[in-house]
């Protein structure tokens, strides 16, 4: 019953109507009775205690007291403008409600002598205890035993200019939950509620809203946290059984020939702990005989690459091609410069494939991989073209997952051959990624993946020393730059670029690049930005990489870039309009190299407290998943970006994945526990969360591919 009433239109709801239903859709997307009561408080007032005048202080937060009108004053503030105040008492002493605007409301609604409930924020005027448009209640209707903790609800500035605040929203709700005479429907199994001390679905909707106290509020909020992380959890990894049971992978056994051969005689450095473990999680996957789907996280520098390359000589060895993904151009390039170097004198087929690959070359790559003589193939997206056909593709690597969609790697699969039996085999994925991302927030972005992560650097690679530098120190820093430049080195400098100024940001890099042209007469200097047609872009950022030029002036555009192992410093300006991760990535583009390489951040004086952390954080450390995990905290999850690209997407209304890390593990071990025992949640004992599933993929809420 309470499902059909939490279904129902909204417009229905005593105190809504076709106006503020219309409101309520367009600024808050809520549209049913159960939308109301998904829309959550963002804080609370406790209301359970009642002042006395005499007890009030300028600075005490909201209170409550209970008490009478003696009089009304009214003050002249200019032309049609008054100040309206109640002289007000409850015995103790004498305070004054006061009201700017609505003052002929007040004066009209209040009347001398009558009690009653007066509640708002204190302050002083004229030595005397004031609240400014405070709220008032009859005291007579008012049972003071149940006030509480008082709910406070966002709204925007159209429905405040309509008459519908904080205020509205809660006697909605409160209407709401007094027609809901029987319980809710629980959308989890009693195991899962005695096991997690969890409270029930109905008791929680009704405390989140109006808690007795801050306890009982606090484990409203966990149970509900803990149930939209769980649903989160339990569509990820039913949607990965589901493909892991639709689909095999192609099983390659066999460590031969070309994979001995390189690992004693071409490595160029022993391995690190931390490769050697991923290896071993990517040797397991490919004996396993279902498809590898691992996220492969490491930090600039420590040997991703690496691993791919023995990954892809795996598949040589079990009679299969291998093709890895790059973002950009330059970047495949040097995917396949360092692969060549990596392979030296191994009789191994190693192509590129790009936009610009054309002509009589295109069509011998095209031909040598449909003849299974290309073993390896380097591209960008032009490898998903369908122009573009393996003979035996049995491996995909990804570099940078966040650029490539779950569809683009879904093209990729389709160049798969089935085997002899019928079954339908897919290569094996393996995505790369140097951006780091937080443990808990990497199960929820990408849960339909294994991870894998590399946390130490090669021995011999120098820390990146980081500092920070205000722009009134130009002098030091241009003598620094120029000491680094005559020792040989060359130098990286970057501007913001933000999409919305962009007409802005171009001039600032104009003028940044003049700035430097003239500091630095002497040296030859490149300048890259996203305007800049795509040839002009690869020209400039080639005479760089070269060693033409001394200085490359960018915009972010580097930020996914080229290795130039000579460059050793990294100069940001205007640092504080950058986020964390993005500086992070920007100062692994230096210390490529064994020499010291150094970033520096250069800013204003004046800086927030958050941004002035930021730039200590950055100062602290190299570490990219403290990094991560501290741009996690510092700016939130948002909208959850990325979602997309593991196949699903959804928004979390009450658990923020930057601070319930813990509750995070614990609605993956339970959600694990039950795809385990029932992938498809068929059985009775699950009926519960089948039947809340189905409700979510009605919703708003878009879980794409999962059925």
């Amino acid at each position: 019953m309470n499902f059909d009433l939490l279904s129902q239109d909204i417009m229905y709801l005593p105190g809504v109507g076709p106006q503020r239903k219309k409101m309520l859709a367009q600024e808050l997307n809520i549209e049913t009775f159960g939308d109301l009561l998904e829309y959550y408080p963002y804080k609370y007032v406790d209301r359970s205690r009642i002042y006395h005048v005499s007890e009030l202080t300028g600075d005490m937060p909201f209170v409550q007291v209970v008490g009478h009108i003696l009089s009304f004053e009214t003050f002249d503030m200019g032309p049609r403008k008054e100040r309206v105040v109640a002289h007000f008492t409850d015995g103790t002493a004498i305070m004054d409600l006061v009201w700017f605007n609505g003052g002929k409301y007040a004066k009209q609604t209040y009347k001398v002598g009558t009690d009653y409930l007066v509640f708002g924020r204190p302050s002083i005027f004229n030595n005397r205890i004031q609240i400014q448009h405070p709220e008032l209640d009859d005291a007579s209707k008012v049972d003071t035993t149940q006030l509480g903790m008082r709910p406070y609800y966002n709204t925007t500035d159209k429905m405040k200019k309509s008459g519908m605040t904080s205020r509205t929203i809660e006697r909605l709700t409160r209407t709401l939950l007094e027609r809901l005479h029987e319980p809710l429907a629980e959308t989890l199994t009693p195991d899962i509620i005695a096991t997690r001390h969890l409270m029930s679905r109905d008791e929680a909707l009704r405390a989140l809203h109006y808690p007795s106290d801050a306890r009982q509020l606090e484990r409203a909020r966990v149970r509900m946290k803990f149930e939209e992380l769980f649903f989160v959890q339990l569509s990820i990894l039913r949607y990965a059984s589901d493909q892991r049971r639709k689909y095999a992978g192609f099983v390659f056994q066999r460590i031969g020939a070309t994979f001995n051969a390189f690992f004693f005689r071409n490595l160029p450095f022993p391995l690190t702990g931390a490769q050697k473990r991923v290896m071993h999680e990517i040797r397991d996957d490919l004996s396993s005989g279902r498809q590898m789907n691992r996220l492969l996280q490491g930090d600039v520098g420590s040997g991703k690459t690496l691993v791919a390359l023995m990954t892809m000589l795996i598949a040589i060895d079990n009679g299969y091609q291998a093709c890895i993904m790059a973002p950009t151009e330059i970047l495949a390039e040097q995917h396949l410069q360092t692969i060549r170097e990596f392979l030296h004198d191994l009789p191994l087929r190693v192509e590129l494939l790009t936009g610009i690959v054309k002509g009589k070359k295109r069509r011998e790559v095209l031909e040598g991989l449909a003849t299974g003589d290309v073993n390896i193939l380097v591209g960008t997206h032009a490898v998903i073209e369908d122009a573009v056909q393996f003979r035996r593709l049995g491996l995909v690597v990804i570099d940078e997952q966040h650029r490539f969609g779950v569809a683009q790697r879904a093209r990729l699969w389709q160049k798969a051959p089935s085997d002899s039996a019928g079954v339908i085999r897919l290569p094996h994925v393996l995505v790369m990624t140097a951006t780091p991302i937080p443990r808990t927030l990497a199960m929820t972005l990408y849960g339909d993946l294994d991870v894998s992560v590399i946390d130490e650097l090669p021995p011999g690679r120098k820390p990146i020393r980081t500092t920070h530098v205000f722009d009134t120190h130009a002098t030091t820093l241009y003598e620094g730059i120029r000491r680094q430049i005559r020792q040989g080195r060359q130098v990286y400098c970057v501007f913001p670029l933000i999409e919305e100024s962009e007409k802005i940001d171009l001039k600032n890099l104009e003028d940044g690049f003049e700035t430097l042209r003239q500091a630095f007469p002497e040296f030859r200097m490149s300048k890259v930005h996203g305007r800049m047609k795509p040839q002009e872009k690869e020209l400039e950022m080639q005479r760089f990489v070269s060693g033409e030029t001394q200085m490359l002036v960018a915009t972010t555009v580097i930020e996914v870039g080229v290795n130039v192992p000579n460059a050793s410093v990294m100069v940001i300006f205007d640092a504080q309009r950058f986020g964390l991760s993005q500086l992070h990535q920007l100062r692994g583009r230096v210390g490529r190299g064994a020499d010291q390489s150094f970033c520096i951040l250069v800013t204003p004086y004046k800086l927030s407290d958050d941004t002035r952390r930021r730039i200590d954080i950055m100062c602290e450390t190299n570490d990219g998943f403290r990094i991560a995990e501290a741009d996690l905290k510092l700016r939130g999850p948002g909208d959850l970006e990325g979602t997309q690209q593991s196949g699903m997407a959804f928004s979390l209304h009450i658990a923020n994945i930057a601070t319930d890390g813990q509750l995070v593990q614990m609605a993956r071990d339970e959600a694990q526990r039950i795809v385990d025992d029932d992938p498809a949640c068929q059985s009775p004992r699950y009926a519960v969360l089948w039947h809340h599933l189905q409700n979510i993929r009605k919703s708003n809420v878009n879980w794409g591919a999962i059925s």
